[in-house]
């Protein structure tokens, strides 16, 4: 029975990096196509969708029966609890990986260049964030969701800086608020993301220290 679990819960873990795969890269794709106009790139995207809340649900299917058949404890037990609540968020990531492909099919960085450009630096910085989260999962390695949480502020004050820019620009310019409002959706929507992001990072600190860090300051080294 023990052994029948073990394989159960690497399975669980598997499946994990495989919704992990999958969502990161509709986000690349997102992103992409917003500084190339890719259509076809926005369009996978946008048509992907349904195999990510697919695997979603095949993973909390999974996760009910891992917790219904067995009694697991200690380790085991977080990484099931903290599996539940990443399943969950990366779903919400491919969500607004979509948001971001629609935007990509209607905006253009020609009269906005300047927040359109911090914009794109909030990408890389999002993108990194992702990336350290799952690769933190996949490790169960403590340091790169700490290096995940210590990127939110930075995604945070981008995502105002973007804003009164837009702003600014649009009280100057009725010709731009079109523009202005999409581009304030996607920065909004990657300020989402790092949120989540950093959610993930909080887990995966859960499953390797068992230590709940939501809503409190890490101590000071």
């Amino acid at each position: 029975m023990e052994r029948h679990f073990d394989k159960d819960l690497e399975h669980l873990k598997n499946q994990l990096i495989r919704m992990g795969s999958m969502v990161e890269e509709a986000l690349t794709r997102a992103l992409d196509s917003l500084r190339s106009g890719d259509r076809a790139s926005a369009a996978s995207v946008i048509e992907g969708d349904t195999h990510i809340n697919s695997l979603e649900v095949n993973i909390d299917d999974e996760i009910i029966d891992l917790l219904a058949l067995n009694q697991p404890v200690a380790s085991d037990l977080r990484l099931i609890l903290a599996a539940q609540k990443i399943n969950n968020d990366l779903e919400r990531i491919g969500d607004h990986a979509v948001n971001l492909a629609e935007s990509s099919l209607v905006l253009t960085a020609d009269e906005l260049e300047g927040p359109f450009g911090m914009v794109s630096s909030m990408s890389d910085t999002v993108r990194r964030m992702i990336r350290q989260a799952l690769d933190g999962f996949v490790h169960l390695d403590p340091s790169l969701g700490r290096a995940v949480l210590a990127q939110d502020d930075l995604v945070d004050g981008l995502n105002r800086e973007v804003f009164r820019r837009v702003v600014t620009l649009m009280k100057g310019s009725s010709s731009v608020i079109e523009a202005g409002v999409e581009l304030i959706r996607v920065s909004r929507n990657l300020e989402r993301v790092a949120d989540l992001a950093t959610n993930i990072a909080e887990e995966v600190i859960f499953i390797a220290q068992a230590r709940i860090i939501k809503h409190q300051a890490e101590p000071e080294k």
